[in-house]
């Protein structure tokens, strides 16, 4: 491999949610946490499971199985804690993975006009073509929890004037 093929190649963390894998920017992860108590509350949002705390900071669990795979993820065997950006401040949040996660340095291709928000591109390791992440598109930030809550408070205003 030349140096300027090296110069071109980004570190990504791969990781398994049910039987299809997934990659994130190496520089948007925190780290890799084993599953710990997640904190429920009963006025949360349907994005948001829970919250963990790790390293004194109370840290937002997404699970985006469901977007990604169509359903929510049985069993957990991580918590990658990523780096999410919203505006001019950074979060972190834990998504939960279920198989190993791994190092690599790859090529990343651009996305297309078709592909959904939260791709970020593509990438080919192994045989396998995967999804980049863009987590900031992918997990919900303080205006979507916002506009999800009051969705859900008119809802319920709306039931109780009811007859």
């Amino acid at each position: 491999m030349t140096v300027s093929a090296e110069l071109e190649l980004e570190s990504f963390v791969l990781l398994r949610l049910g039987e299809r894998r997934f990659a994130v920017a190496a520089s948007q992860i925190a780290e890799l946490v084993a599953p710990s108590r997640v904190f429920r509350f009963p006025h949360r949002t349907s994005k948001i499971e829970g919250v963990i705390l790790r390293r004194g900071r109370i840290v937002p669990v997404c699970d985006v199985a469901e977007t990604l795979i169509g359903k929510k993820l049985t069993s957990r065997r991580f918590y990658l804690i990523a780096v999410r950006h919203f505006g001019p401040q950074t979060e972190w949040v834990a998504l939960p993975v279920t198989g190993d996660c791994e190092l690599i340095h790859a090529e990343m291709i651009a996305p297309g006009e078709s592909d959904a928000a939260q791709v970020a591109g593509w990438l080919s390791h192994a045989g396998d073509v995967m999804e980049v992440l863009n987590l900031d598109a992918l997990t919900p930030g303080p205006e979507d929890l916002l506009a999800e809550a009051a969705a859900a408070a008119a809802a319920d205003a709306t039931l109780e004037a009811q007859p």
